[in-house]
């Protein structure tokens, strides 16, 4: 993989008080970029602006809920007016909710779909007329969910699988425009998501295995390097691909 170079340019990263989005933030601040940093969380966003700091990299803090769509545009005019421009969006951050499905709360599976899904299609609204202008990228953060059904979260699976073909569609509208679209899917990580995760008492874990990897999680900050090459430069050929990092669990 060619070296990822950011210098000069400024990236969005949703999810980034924490786990994924921290590990994305800091992989582009090494690559050379500025840095825009979201989430609701905004201590672990002060934390990851540290150390983004400690890298020689500047960083703006927007701490925001985006499963209110009406949040969003502004988490994008507050990096083009803290930088002057945009190169890259990050959409990393993401809800999981597992539950029987018959049991799931209406609110859970709104938070669901307004996080993984609705959110990333209102900040590419945003962000599009100002990466146009920077030849810039967008980068989706979807799942190994998107490809496999996984049981008890149904809600999870239909937004990252939304997000992947959201993804191709949106490539394609944009295919002769000077805009690269991807998205990166992994597996299961061990991440914040991943911490805060509970299960119904009645789970069958054998169906819970199926949709674990044979080699383990994922490791968080291989993910990050790829987000951060897909959002570089050096990725000028990939333009509507969803790459798989999920230790071969969609393999078969």
């Amino acid at each position: 993989m060619t070296p990822s170079d950011m210098s000069g340019k400024v990236a969005l990263v949703t999810g980034a008080a924490s786990g994924l989005g921290r590990a994305t933030a800091i992989a582009l601040a090494k690559a050379g970029a500025d840095v825009a940093v979201v989430d609701v969380n905004a201590a672990g966003l002060e934390e990851t602006a540290g150390e983004i700091a400690t890298l020689g990299r500047r960083s703006v803090v927007h701490a925001t809920n985006l499963a209110v769509h009406e949040n969003c545009a502004p988490a994008v005019q507050a990096a083009v007016d803290a930088f002057g421009r945009l190169d890259a969006l990050c959409n990393v951050a993401g809800v999981i909710k597992f539950a029987h499905t018959p049991e799931m709360s209406a609110e859970d599976y709104a938070l669901t779909i307004a996080v993984n899904l609705n959110a990333p299609f209102f900040l590419s609204q945003a962000a599009i007329p100002h990466l146009l202008d920077a030849n810039g990228a967008i980068v989706n953060v979807t799942s190994s969910a998107a490809f496999v059904g996984e049981a008890y979260v149904a809600a999870y699976c239909a937004s990252k699988a939304g997000l992947t073909h959201m993804t191709k569609a949106l490539a394609m509208e944009y295919s002769h425009k000077p805009i690269r679209i991807n998205a990166v899917a992994p597996g299961g990580m061990m991440t914040g998501i991943v911490n805060g995760m509970t299960m119904p008492d009645d789970v069958d874990y054998a169906l819970i295995k199926r949709f674990s990897g044979l080699r383990g999680l994922v490791e968080v900050e291989d993910v990050a390097t790829v987000i951060a090459y897909l959002a570089s430069p050096a990725a000028e050929g990939f333009h509507g691909a969803c790459i798989n990092m999920d230790r071969g669990i969609t393999a078969g």
